[in-house]
């Protein structure tokens, strides 16, 4: 049986990498350290762990349930929870769902977002202590 470590990255597919790269280093804080254009690659950081954005060829289509329950959640400390919503209502990105989870997986206070592409964008201030079930 192989039995990974972690997660080393994951990759977002975008139609254009420049209109992408901005919003996720400068709306979404992330943070820019490798761009490979040949490839159709751009390398970011949030905290230690990476995300590359790729440019993605065709078009980017999702069904009505891909909408909402295929997303990538990214971690924020409890205190600055409400000052990235602000933040992020303040620069037109409209925040479309919000929850605060008291049981089941992944518990605790997120909301919901949609890149340039739409691809649905989670922010969590879940703390690793749930129990997956």
């Amino acid at each position: 049986m192989i039995e990974p470590k972690g997660v080393v990255h994951f990759s977002i597919p975008v139609s254009d990498l420049e209109v992408s790269r901005r919003f996720y280093t400068e709306i979404l804080g992330l943070k820019f350290k490798f761009e490979a254009p040949a490839a159709g690659m751009v390398f970011l950081t949030a905290g230690e762990d990476h995300v590359i954005l790729c440019k993605s060829e065709g078009k980017i289509q999702r069904s009505a349930a891909e909408m909402r329950r295929i997303h990538h959640a990214f971690k924020l400390e409890p205190d600055k929870y409400d000052d990235a919503k602000t933040f992020l209502k303040t620069n037109g990105v409209d925040i479309f769902e919000e929850e605060d989870r008291k049981s089941g997986v992944f518990v605790g206070r997120q909301f919901y977002i949609r890149d340039p592409d739409g691809t649905v964008i989670e922010f969590s201030v879940w703390d690793g202590t749930s129990v997956l079930k």
